[in-house]
């Protein structure tokens, strides 16, 4: 005769239980996590301190003495770059900015009559003073640490210019950064200021136009626009 066989018994069930409640919590916080990670990442975009364009303070002191005369950039100017960048669906601005700013612009006669300035880009910092690398790389400060500007034609004054009047005015000149020279038309704020003169303009750079690579983007997160604005206030203080 043959031995009965034992009953089978059913297979354990808890432990497959417990392994997919295990795989849902992982999930679960896994995507918590994300969705932190992404409002953080959200939530410091928005609340980065973006510096507003470079423009004509709101106060300054009267006229003193001729206008006429060769005038030097002094401390206070400011020039730099601001290109929008876009992470996560989100917009603002990356701003980078220096104060090393060397040039004369000579008055006479009612006219700013020449314009030469120089950039220094191995100084230019991000909008809350920290380095800026991206700006080094794309623009190859190592090869190319200076921008320069020049006008190529004397610009007419407004008489009011005299009495301490903001004026505008555009200036037809040439660009030179990464190497490449470029004409350029920019549009220009004047105002005297006690015996200087303060100057804001800015001006739009394609990175393509200069030969230069466009920055890094951030991979599936974002990216920084192909071209961006060119700003400058000067400071200018009588020689």
């Amino acid at each position: 005769m043959t031995a009965p066989t034992a009953p089978r018994r059913p297979a354990r069930a808890a432990p497959t239980r417990r392994k997919r409640r295990w795989l849902r919590w992982t999930i679960a916080g896994v995507a918590a996590l994300t969705v932190l990670i992404v409002g953080l990442v959200a939530a410091a975009i928005k609340l980065q301190p973006v510096p507003a364009p470079l423009a004509l303070p709101a106060s300054v002191a009267a006229p003193s003495g001729p206008a006429d005369g060769t005038y030097r950039a002094a401390s206070g100017s400011l020039a730099g770059f601001r290109i929008q960048q876009s992470v996560l669906g989100l917009t603002s601005d990356v701003v980078g900015r220096t104060g090393d700013i060397t040039g004369t612009v000579t008055i006479a006669g009612g006219r700013a009559t020449t314009a030469s300035l120089r950039v220094g880009l191995l100084a230019l910092t991000s909008g809350d003073a920290k380095p800026a690398p991206q700006f080094g790389i794309s623009l190859d400060t190592q090869r190319y640490p200076d921008a320069t500007i020049g006008m190529t034609q004397p610009v007419t004054l407004d008489p009011a210019f005299i009495s301490g009047t903001a004026v505008t005015v555009n200036a037809a000149g040439t660009v030179t950064l990464h190497g490449v020279t470029r004409p350029a038309s920019v549009a220009l704020a004047l105002r005297r200021d006690g015996t200087g003169i303060y100057v804001a303009g800015s001006l739009p750079v394609a990175f393509a136009d200069y030969d230069i690579a466009g920055p890094e983007g951030y991979g599936g997160l974002g990216s920084l626009a192909d071209h961006g604005t060119a700003e400058f206030l000067l400071v200018l203080q009588r020689s």
